[in-house]
């Protein structure tokens, strides 16, 4: 690594970082946006679905694909996270 890399990470480490709600709120407003005037009757459930996916991949992955230590991290029972998997075809 060069000088200029190392202080371009050390600012990302450093710089605040973006609460998840905002970056949320950014995907809902563009979602909304492209309904372009066309209703939904299950955003609720279209939201969970659109979150918990990537959620349990990305934890998933950060643990190595151990389950019980991504349950424990999503503050979840390893059955709840088995039951999503299933669910989302993700087993």
């Amino acid at each position: 690594m060069n000088a200029a890399t190392d202080r371009t990470d050390a600012a990302a480490r450093t710089a605040p970082r973006v609460p998840l709600r905002d970056h949320v709120a950014t995907s809902i407003r563009r979602f909304l946006g492209d309904l372009d005037g066309c209703g939904t009757e299950n955003l609720y459930e279209i939201a969970l679905r659109e979150l918990e996916i990537p959620l349990f991949v990305e934890v998933l992955q950060h643990c190595d694909g151990n389950q019980s230590r991504a349950a424990a991290m999503l503050g979840i029972h390893r059955a709840t996270l088995r039951k999503k998997l299933r669910e989302y075809g993700l087993d």
